[in-house]
């Protein structure tokens, strides 16, 4: 991108990607401000490496310096900043409307799919580390969400909720699966999904996708398909305390940080994309530098018989997955008791997806539901007492952690229960991951 204008101001800056985006602009030499409506750690860290920050968003922070602003989905018509922005004829640009700009004089490797799409992208970019990367999470590695590299190359986590991943500019398109989410973007229309996805996938010169994938079979274009059954001697281990899945492929072993057999589904997609660009032996080596994301079964505390995970995922199929790693890490730890915590995320995902959330939660000794994360959303009632009875669930307010204990608290602030022992772990998109932290 060139630098024609010098001021831009982010409206919503404390959300995943368009922080990662004015990171990746700030590091690139631009001059970058933004705003939100309240605190959180990731605004601090952004404070923190130089960008200025406004809480909460007003109509005063829009000044006649800014060359343009870039907002989030979540600020509308009616958002101050945005009214101001208008009055002052300052040039506005959705995030789905400044990638174009953002990303058109790069060869993107541009990574989509309902599940999985954070790790496989933080794992490509951990393999090819002289590429530039913007990620929906943050990466261990290198302690965030943007990095900057002098290469042509772009390591992209693109967005299928609202359809901005078509317009990624995709050299390289990766799809981890193709599961319907964000079906109200896409009028709950299936054949408006896939033709999403259609589009995405021709847009492309190459393409890496997860060849068990139902929709991805039906398609005519050439793909390099990978497939989880050509991973051989798949296996669990602690390495230096952490979790490790170990496989071989292409008569070379690998290990990834994490657990589970969709762990091997991501790790093949980003092998089989980096080796377009560097050698298997490379790939061995450079895949070790992966240490997980933040919020992706994030260990927290791992004590002699406690262990406190943070866990981003907010959809059935992830919380399934993630909880037969979680089961495996337990045994491996000699742990018999799981508890989940659960904040549902948005009342209509909750209800679109309720029987698939009722059932996978199977094989946990103790379930806790929060109060739902809205998200914005309208408050809808919904029965979890009813819905979730066969698990017995305690109700919680919110969580207060410690070392080696956390305790859940009632509405009122009292201490309802408390879990001095067993694998305790967070779901949810919301504020679960700041409770688990003892950040708020």
């Amino acid at each position: 991108m060139q630098k024609m204008q010098n001021n831009i101001h982010f409206i919503g800056i404390g959300g995943i990607g368009l922080s990662a985006i004015a990171r990746y602009l700030k590091q690139n030499g631009f001059n970058v401000s933004g705003s939100d409506i309240k605190k959180t750690p990731l605004i601090n860290k952004l404070q923190n490496e130089g960008i200025k920050i406004y809480i909460p968003q007003k109509e005063e922070n829009i000044t006649s310096s800014i060359d343009f602003i870039i907002y989030t989905a979540v600020a509308k018509e009616n958002n101050p900043e945005r009214i101001a922005a208008k009055k002052a004829g300052i040039k506005t640009f959705s995030r789905r409307e400044f990638l174009p700009q953002l990303l058109g004089d790069k060869k993107v490797i541009s990574i989509c799919g309902a599940h999985g799409k954070s790790t496989t992208t933080a794992i490509l970019a951990s393999i090819l580390n002289n590429a530039n990367a913007l990620i929906g999470a943050e990466s261990k590695d290198f302690n965030s969400n943007a990095r900057v590299r002098e290469s042509e190359l772009m390591v992209f986590e693109a967005d299928e909720s609202d359809g901005s991943f078509v317009d990624s500019n995709p050299f390289m398109a990766v799809v981890t699966n193709t599961e319907p989410e964000h079906m109200e973007f896409y009028d709950h229309d299936l054949d408006k999904f896939y033709a999403h996805y259609e589009e995405f996938l021709k847009k492309a010169k190459i393409r890496v996708v997860n060849g068990d994938d139902e929709f991805i079979k039906k398609l005519d274009l050439p793909m390099k398909k990978v497939f989880i059954k050509d991973a051989k001697n798949i296996r669990y281990e602690i390495r230096e305390n952490q979790p490790k899945t170990v496989f071989e492929y292409k008569d070379y072993e690998f290990e990834v940080y994490g657990f589970g057999e969709h762990l091997v589904l991501d790790a093949l997609l980003a092998i089989e994309a980096a080796s377009e660009f560097i050698s298997l032996d490379e790939i061995v080596k450079n895949i070790k530098n992966f240490a997980g994301i933040k919020k992706r079964f994030d260990i927290l505390q791992n004590e002699d018989d406690f262990i406190l995970i943070d866990d981003y995922g907010h959809h059935p199929t992830e919380i399934k997955a993630t909880l037969h790693s979680a089961k495996l890490f337990a045994m491996l730890n000699g742990i018999d008791k799981i508890v989940a915590i659960w904040q549902p995320h948005k009342y209509s995902r909750t209800i679109d997806n309720l029987e698939g959330f009722v059932n996978c939660f199977e094989g946990v000794d103790e379930l806790v539901i929060l109060p739902v994360w809205s998200a914005g959303e309208e408050e809808v009632e919904i029965d979890f007492k009813k819905h979730f009875s066969k698990y017995n669930p305690v109700f919680a307010k919110c969580l207060i952690p410690k070392s080696k204990n956390i305790m859940l608290t009632d509405e009122f602030g009292n201490i309802i229960k408390s879990y001095e022992k067993g694998l305790i772990i967070g779901f949810g998109a919301g504020d679960i991951t700041y409770q688990l932290r003892g950040e708020i």
